[in-house]
């Protein structure tokens, strides 16, 4: 059966693959220094975020992002605010920590960073001087761990109240794709682009074989720093690709126009991955599985039997991602680029048949 485990359990999209067939033939400079390619990408980008004077930089992957960036935007005594369930903190090996900066936890818990929150923890942080972690900046994901999508109301509200406080505003762009074509998102890349100091558009989990799009787009304090640091410590951290010229190949061909006006192709295939996250979603509602969370995006979140959750990780690669205190499990399904509509019905004929 078809994997639903994760969005990157393929290779990539054949018109990626091509893209990168095609460049492999040539010969280009390294390092995302000055190729065409990666230049050309970033004009493309650029253009997508209708930010010219971004500073647009390509890593291998979500973590090295992540590192890279904060790391660039603290100083060594300071932190950055964020949800409890944070990729920072969750799903990286301390990556963070291990550079020197701290992640200051909220008690959020659906997914989505609140001035409410945020705002305990910068006092708690901010009261005894120079003896705690001084916040510097807030980390967001969209979508979140949970595949919630931001909207309009939520970011302004937590970019506005991280300005008043002065901190550096990142976010996490794995699956953006996935987030601003979900049903209902009013969130654009021009839009991002105008409230962030730094965000990046995630392709490993988009139809790419790897790589990230890092725009740096603000222009505070902390945007500024990031902008100096960043290509130094994307060669001391381990993110700088000799063979850049592949990753600017992909997103070359993921924001290039299309021949018949259609939307480009980063987004046809992200809109796929949401559209049969959908039916799988509501096959499995039709089922008698119960959704959790708030996710409109490529994940989706339900709970389930120990022993129908057993048998959907066996079969389709599932992951269980909490145990709530009556037993049952809270399981996630992914939908990619690949997945098709007789996958999605071949899963919910099992779900069906445990259910029953």
């Amino acid at each position: 059966m078809h994997l639903f485990r994760n969005d990157y359990s393929e290779g990539a999209a054949p018109q990626i693959l091509d893209a990168v067939c095609h460049v492999s033939a040539e010969q280009n400079v390294g390092y995302s220094e000055g190729d065409a390619h990666c230049d050309h990408a970033r004009e493309l980008i650029r253009a997508a975020c209708e930010c010219p004077d971004a500073m647009v930089e390509f890593c291998i992957g979500g973590t090295s992002a992540n590192v890279i960036c904060l790391n660039g935007m603290l100083r060594d005594w300071e932190g950055v605010i964020c949800t409890p369930d944070a990729h920072i903190i969750v799903h990286e090996t301390g990556a963070l920590g291990a550079t020197g900066r701290t992640s200051l936890p909220t008690t959020d818990r659906d997914g989505f960073l609140s001035p409410e929150a945020a705002e305990r923890v910068y006092q708690f942080q901010m009261g005894t001087g120079r003896h705690m972690t001084r916040p510097a900046a807030i980390y967001i994901t969209d979508t979140t761990e949970l595949g919630g999508a931001w909207d309009r109301e939520r970011l302004d509200a937590i970019c506005d109240w991280a300005r008043s406080h002065d901190l550096g505003i990142f976010l996490d762009g794995a699956r953006l794709g996935s987030a601003l074509t979900a049903p209902g998102n009013d969130l654009t890349l021009p839009y991002i682009a105008s409230r962030v100091d730094a965000f990046y558009i995630g392709g490993t989990k988009n139809g790419m074989l790897m790589g990230e799009a890092v725009v740096i787009c603000g222009h505070s304090k902390h945007a500024e720093r990031l902008r100096e640091a960043f290509p130094f410590l994307q060669k001391e951290r381990g993110g700088l690709l000799a063979k850049g010229f592949l990753m600017g190949a992909q997103f070359e061909a993921a924001f290039a126009k299309q021949e018949d006006g259609s939307e480009e192709l980063y987004w046809q295939l992200a809109h796929h991955a949401n559209e049969q996250a959908t039916a799988l979603r509501k096959g499995l509602v039709s089922a008698g599985y119960e959704l959790y969370g708030n996710s409109t995006s490529n994940q989706v979140f339900v709970t389930a039997t120990p022993e129908q959750t057993e048998a959907l990780e066996a079969a389709v690669g599932c992951e269980t991602f909490y145990v709530l205190e009556d037993g049952r499990r809270v399981i996630r399904f992914v939908c990619s680029w690949a997945t098709e509509t007789a996958d999605v019905t071949e899963v919910l004929e099992l779900a069906g048949k445990l259910s029953a």
